[in-house]
């Protein structure tokens, strides 16, 4: 029996355990039909292709290659990688055109607010395993 996104309130997708590494697995996901449907299908990127793939650190349970699946994101967690993924670094940039518009010329500001994102990126790379802790993604066996 599968779990139904509106009970649980987080997004569902069906998928095939497609490969095993040390301690995560890699869940191919399924074309889901209930994308058609969701109010955040064009942040989740789970429906431009019928091929991703999302690798699961430590899943609770055992589960074999070619298994199916479901996995689970809590719809809290889905808004918060939006904001960090795409809200902040748009009003850091913004943020950074107005106030070096102030002081230096045009070019050179609208330069700088796209080059904050280098060091902004970098830190977000430099605390992947934070975020890997703090965006767990759950799974279950069909």
């Amino acid at each position: 029996m599968g779990i139904k996104a509106e009970e649980t309130e987080a997004f569902v997708h069906t998928g095939v355990v497609s490969e095993m590494k040390g301690s995560s697995i890699i869940v191919s996901l399924d074309k889901n039909v209930h994308c058609e449907s969701c109010n955040a299908r064009g942040a989740c990127g789970v429906t431009d292709t019928v091929n991703k793939t999302v690798e699961i650190n430590n899943p609770e349970g055992s589960f074999k290659l070619n298994q199916p699946v479901e996995v689970i994101l809590k719809k809290d967690l889905g808004q918060k990688a939006v904001y960090w993924a795409y809200i902040f670094p748009f009003l850091l940039v913004l943020a950074t055109l107005v106030t070096s518009s102030l002081f230096l010329p045009e070019w050179m500001a609208g330069l700088l607010s796209l080059l904050i994102l280098i060091p902004y990126y970098g830190t977000v790379y430099a605390f992947k395993d934070y975020f890997k802790k703090k965006f767990r993604i759950s799974v279950l066996s069909i």
